[in-house]
Parts: structure tokens; sequence; C-alpha cells
């Protein structure tokens, strides 16, 4: 995230271990999205667009595109009511990795990042709980540091490397 010039891009990524859409299992696929809000984030619509496992069969992809588009309810419509401009949906080799107290998702030719912990007292994980804009409600952000990020698609071509990163478990229900 950025804002140090009056407006905010981020790379949000999910990696779903366990869990189900009706009867849909999407245990191991990933999700990606890119999102720019050309002012301040609170003040101004989103501009994204979202990135699909290419694993993931028809059936997976309609789940996906339902919960991370709002359409299915919970917190990601909540998410979903700060967009206002989609400018697509692809479906792409998603590599995601999660290794100790550090984080990586890729796109080939698409995007990259890699965020580590912050160490804090007794080696123990710098968290904040309760945040205004949760992507992950109910859940603790790891507080990180991005080692890598760069995003390149549509008219975006983004090298935010060195800046704030946070990562933790996630869990949506409609």
């Amino acid at each position: 995230m950025r804002d140090d010039v009056g407006e905010c891009t981020l790379l949000v990524a999910w990696h779903v271990e366990n869990g189900s859409f009706g009867d849909t299992n999407l245990g191991g696929l990933n999700v990606m999205l890119a999102a720019h809000a050309p002012g301040h984030m609170l003040e101004v619509k989103l501009i994204v667009a979202l990135y699909l496992d290419d694993r993931a069969d028809i059936g997976q992809r309609e789940a996906l595109i339902k919960i991370f588009g709002g359409q299915a309810g919970g917190h990601p419509a909540v998410l979903c009511s700060f967009v206002g401009q989609v400018l697509g949906v692809k479906a792409v080799p998603i590599e995601y990795r999660a290794e100790g107290k550090r984080r990586s998702i890729s796109i080939p030719s698409l995007a990259a990042a890699e965020i580590e912990a912050l160490k804090g007292q007794g080696d123990a994980e710098v968290t904040i709980a309760n945040h205004p804009v949760a992507v992950a409600p109910r859940f603790p952000a790891v507080v990180a540091k991005s080692k890598h990020a760069s995003y390149r698609d549509y008219s975006f071509n983004w090298e935010i490397s060195g800046k704030n990163g946070f990562y933790s478990p996630f869990g949506y229900e409609a």
C-alpha cells in the first residue's frame, strides 16, 4: 500500500487451504487482486483487476468470482463496496508460497510479491487486530515488509518494494 503520494496501490492474495462454496471444493486454489486508489483510499473508489488460479475448473472459477466479486455476501461484499471499476478477471497460473515468516505470490509476466514478518519482542510476530480496513476480519494481521512487489498489467506498472505488507488466515462466510 502506498499513500505518501496521494494515491494507493496494493496487491492482495488469498490461498484457500481448505474451503468450499456449496459443494464446490476450493482447497489449494489461489486468488489475487490488484487495486489502485487514485486518491485517499477512503475517499475514492478502487480500480481493480482480479486474477483466478488457472488450475480451477469452470465451477470453481464461477465460485471464486461469486465470492471475491462480492455476490456471495459476507466480508468480500463489504470489500467490494469500495470498488468503482473492475478492469477484468483473468485465469492465470498463480504460485503461492508460505515458508516460516515469509509469504510470496507470483503470476508470470504480471506480478510478484514477497513479504517477510517483522520481528517483535522475543522474535514474536508483530500483529495488528481490529484494523478498520481489514481484508480478514476476526484474525490478527502479521505486520510484514515487502522484500519485492511489482505488478504490470492493464495500464499499470508498479514497483512497490520495501513497503508495508500483512498476512493472516482468513475465513469468509455468507
